[in-house]
């Protein structure tokens, strides 16, 4: 590998655009920018010029800083670039079909990866090692690979799914606050009082929250008040406890399963088990509200399975990805839309 080479790494997600620069060889330090605006989502999916607005404004930054401005024309080698974003999988036909072109163009890169979310995650938790990572913060997936093939569960958005993550427990809280006003069976005074303390009056909610276009992220905002009341309230710990159920049974449906010694195939009756499962993302900062129920959930569901603590984060994982790519040792499986590549590898 050149040693003069560098490598990109991208994740952009609901809070903005994170971009990395660091050499191919791993060995110098990575420098780093951030651009907090969220890159739109129109009716083609994902919106490659606005990402390109961004990306190509950071990547000059971080030559620069790599250089101090010294060297004139493209500052340096870019070997390989991997772009992790949010919506890849399901909204990324328009960055598939630009930015390869675009970033040949601009910055030279001919080898491209373009990669979910949840695999920049997996490649950051775990590496390129087989396993099980589930990725949780406002939503909720899990990956797993299994004889060269990923397998998914969940990542369907608020309205689908996400069972378990930050979104799905905040409207748990909240829904249990508003039954305590009303009067229903199943309401929390403890968080019907944090609803009018963090948003003012009930009534007052679906004005606040309907019209938003990051709904998601608003109702997410109230997990860690849903974890906070999770000692005193039995109400607050069923959701933690149902949460982490939603979250095990996402990682035991990933989970590769024992392989026969040296066969490469599947054990009898295709036991889950002899594998690593990682956590990665904002929701396990909750703290143990919700790790203690999940551990001994995926203890139940997973026996033999090792949980182990997730190595980096999404971004490390996107110049995991890019490292590889450029020296031609990826070997996470392709996939059209999770993990599409461009250009070697």
């Amino acid at each position: 590998m050149d040693a003069d080479a560098y490598v990109l790494g991208v994740d952009s997600g609901g809070s903005g655009l994170r971009v990395a620069l660091g050499p191919a060889d791993g060995r110098a330090p990575v420098v780093m920018t951030r651009c907090p605006q969220p890159v739109r989502t129109g009716p083609q999916g994902i919106d490659a010029d606005h990402l390109l607005s961004q990306l190509l404004p950071a990547v000059e930054r971080l030559t620069h800083d790599v250089t101090g401005g010294t060297t004139p024309g493209p500052a340096v080698r870019i070997a390989a670039l991997a772009v992790g974003a949010a919506g890849m999988g399901t909204l990324g036909d328009q960055l598939r079909a630009r930015l390869p072109e675009a970033l040949a163009a601009s910055l030279g890169v001919h080898r491209l990866a373009l990669a979910a979310d949840g695999v920049t995650a997996y490649a950051g938790a775990l590496g390129q090692r087989p396993g099980a990572v589930v990725a949780g913060g406002t939503g909720m997936i899990a990956l797993g690979t299994e004889l060269g093939e990923w397998r998914r569960a969940d990542g369907w958005g608020h309205l689908l799914g996400d069972s378990g993550g930050g979104a799905w427990i905040g409207r748990e809280g909240l829904d249990a606050a508003l039954r305590a006003h009303d009067g229903r069976s199943g309401g929390s005074p403890a968080l019907l009082a944090r609803l009018l303390a963090v948003f003012g009056p009930a009534a007052g909610l679906p004005g606040l929250l309907y019209p938003r276009p990051d709904r998601p992220a608003l109702l997410a905002s109230f997990a860690p008040e849903v974890a906070a009341c999770a000692a005193e309230d039995t109400v607050a710990d069923s959701i933690l406890h149902r949460a982490a159920a939603h979250i095990a049974e996402a990682a035991a449906a990933v989970c590769p399963r024992q392989e026969d010694a040296g066969t490469g195939n599947p054990a009898p009756g295709g036991d889950r088990t002899a594998a690593e499962v990682a956590l990665t993302g904002g929701l396990f900062r909750m703290g143990d509200p919700l790790l203690g129920p999940l551990r001994a959930e995926l203890g139940r569901r997973l026996p033999h399975a090792a949980l182990v603590p997730a190595a980096g984060d999404p971004l490390a994982g996107s110049l995991l990805i890019a490292r590889a790519l450029a020296g031609s040792d990826l070997r996470l499986p392709r996939h059209p839309t999770l993990l599409h590549v461009v250009g070697g590898g």
